[in-house]
């Protein structure tokens, strides 16, 4: 997603759609969904009041639509990172290595995670947002599960639950500085996991 850069002359210009969903991508997650005033995503976005109704109905209807992009750009490049893997245990790790190319490529500023940080501020969060921060949390859970199987069998569920826990402390770790690299430790913390149920 391209970073909406400020002034732009009328050819240059991308659609007020696109250039709303840039401008909450941009804001909302750093200052907080609360805390953001509609006129400041209207001001960064240039558009009026009636072009963000006309196109999200509402403020909670570009939230929602920003973090159904967030989720569908997350998921296609974890899954690269999965295809990409050579064994049962790499493709298990696979989710701290796309969330390093995640954090580092795709575009989406943010101290640690619009999902959880949506959730942490909404934590009655119902209708559209609801259903993908419920899509965010289904993903990864289901999706570890799957990839544990193969290394603990009937352990897979507890071996699932931990590197779930291992990433969403990698997260938080973003959150409060430390430690310096929150995703190396949480791929270790994940990796003596696996070897553990795999020994079991």
């Amino acid at each position: 997603m391209v970073p909406y850069t400020g002034v732009m002359t009328p050819g240059q210009r991308s659609p007020a759609r696109a250039r709303l969903l840039e401008a909450a991508d941009q804001v909302l997650f750093e200052r907080g969904i609360r805390d953001t005033p509609v006129d400041d995503l209207l001001r960064q976005a240039e558009v009026s009041a009636a072009t963000l109704y006309t196109h999200f109905g509402s403020k909670d209807a570009l939230v929602a639509e920003v973090l159904r992009v967030r989720l569908s750009d997350w998921q296609r490049v974890w899954d690269q990172y999965i295809v990409a893997a050579n064994n049962d245990l790499d493709r298990l790790l696979a989710v701290f290595d796309a969330l390093a190319s995640y954090r580092d490529a795709q575009g989406h500023p943010s101290r640690w995670c619009a999902f959880l940080a949506a959730a942490s501020e909404l934590p009655q969060a119902a209708d559209d947002i609801g259903e993908v921060l419920a899509g965010d949390t289904a993903l990864l859970s289901d999706r570890l599960l799957h990839l544990s199987r193969p290394l603990a069998r009937e352990g897979a569920q507890d071996l699932a639950n931990e590197v779930l826990v291992a990433y969403s402390g990698a997260l938080a770790g973003f959150l409060r500085g430390s430690p310096q690299s929150p995703i190396d430790v949480g791929r270790r913390l994940a990796r003596a996991a696996a070897q553990a149920h795999s020994r079991d």
